[in-house]
């Protein structure tokens, strides 16, 4: 399986982005993650979302944040609204087998993508 996330940028505090990430090679049910890693820091769980749509959050991130899904196009997206500087990081999606329910820890997920860089300046 690869992916190929998207879409990270610059914006100032209170701005939108949005992330995709697409999902390629072997078919099959995959429940699908974000993570993020700021400088220093080590990575940390973002959002989750299950082959059938079940969506977990970070505490930091939830009412802020949406992740969502296109099974068709093989696609998730993260819509990150009302963005802090501390979002700064850069953000990875990741995909496991399709076990329909969300996992928060990284080593459950056995593919990763490139990481796209997310800035948000004060």
């Amino acid at each position: 399986v690869q992916l190929q996330a998207s879409g990270g940028g610059v914006t100032q505090a209170g701005g939108s982005l949005r992330l995709s990430c697409v999902r390629s090679g072997r078919s099959g049910s995959y429940d699908m993650g974000w993570f993020r890693q700021a400088p220093g820091k080590e990575r940390e769980f973002v959002a989750a979302i299950t082959r059938i749509g079940l969506q977990a959050y970070s505490d930091s991130v939830r009412g802020r944040f949406t992740i969502s899904s296109d099974n068709a196009k093989n696609t998730i997206f993260l819509q990150m609204d009302s963005l802090k500087p501390e979002d700064t990081a850069v953000y990875y999606c990741a995909a496991r087998s399709g076990q329909h329910y969300n996992s928060r820890q990284a080593a459950d997920y056995g593919s990763w993508g490139q990481g796209t860089l997310v800035t948000v300046s004060s």
